[in-house]
């Protein structure tokens, strides 16, 4: 989950300078749509000839496809064909009014459905990445289809269900939803950040770019995400089972799914495990350079498998 501003894990230095606009970092990537099961997807493609593969990122709750956007122009310098993601009722992407159309199962479909086009656009090479809740997500589209994808990255995500302080403020969503939609969700959750000094320090247009994502979401996007989220059964055993390459990384303090819970799912996948120095619950955006070394040398040892 991404909530405005950060995160409350002030005791840890981000690896960024603090005007740094992060999600709005510059990139060559063009804007496009992939169909899904809803409605069009909306993406961030670099393409190229994707020499070294294909690589498919998909954006946890509330976030959305520019929480990649540090990474993009330089794995596609590395020869990478990268297509970020918006899932279904998040900013860009349409999606239904009504939250049964969100379960993890249902979103995964949407995954699969890009991937299949990525793979008749570049090939046989193509790695999945998910972060956070777009990691249960990428996930169950392993589960469904392993032979679409070489490997699976699951970035800041977790085992099974969320628990702790975010899944706490999920369970106050449903109250503000009622009361004020959109709107009143966004307000509360600034309130809550604005506690936080380093979301005090995020530039003015990194901001903007936030609160027009937010409320952008789909309310029943955001019920119907939040619930899966709370309800998701441990499913370790059944990824393992594919026997497709993964990575489980996270940052040094990730305060969703704690260290400790990513490491020992690692553990029980037989994954390679690696922790990100200098961020919390967003590598991709707290500590690029680490987040795209850790990714390359995966990728690199997953397609000689």
């Amino acid at each position: 989950m991404v909530l405005p501003g950060g995160s409350d894990a002030s005791s840890v230095p981000f690896a960024i300078a603090p005007d740094d606009l992060r999600q709005l970092a510059h990139h060559d990537a063009a804007s496009r749509t992939f169909p899904g099961g809803a409605g069009p997807l909306a993406a961030l493609d670099t393409g190229g000839d994707a020499t070294q593969g294909t690589v498919l990122m998909v954006a946890g709750y509330t976030g959305s496809k520019e929480d990649f956007a540090p990474l993009l122009r330089p794995l596609c310098e590395a020869g990478y064909r990268v297509v970020a993601l918006d899932q279904r009722g998040q900013y860009e992407s349409p999606g239904p009014d009504d939250s049964a159309g969100y379960s993890v199962d249902i979103l995964a479909g949407d995954v699969v459905a890009v991937a299949r086009a990525l793979r008749e656009d570049s090939g046989q090479t193509l790695h999945l990445v998910g972060h956070s809740f777009g990691g249960l997500v990428t996930r169950a589209a392993v589960l469904a289809e392993p032979q679409l994808f070489t490997s699976l990255t699951l970035l800041g995500s977790g085992p099974s269900r969320l628990t702790g302080r975010r899944a706490e403020l999920l369970d106050h969503l449903g109250p503000l939803l009622d009361a004020g939609g959109v709107p009143l969700v966004h307000e509360t959750l600034e309130q809550v950040s604005m506690t936080d000094p380093k979301a005090q320090a995020v530039p003015v247009e990194t901001r903007a770019f936030y609160t027009r994502r937010f409320l952008r979401n789909s309310a029943a996007g955001l019920r119907g995400m939040a619930d899966a989220m709370l309800a998701e059964p441990d499913r370790v055993a059944e990824l393992k089972a594919t026997g497709i390459p993964l990575l489980v990384a996270h940052g040094e303090a990730d305060d969703a799914w704690l260290p400790h819970v990513q490491a020992d799912m690692a553990e029980r996948l037989g994954a390679r495990h690696e922790v990100i120095d200098n961020s919390i619950h967003s590598p991709a955006v707290e500590n690029p350079p680490r987040t795209l070394e850790v990714l390359c040398e995966f990728w690199t040892s997953a397609a000689a498998a």
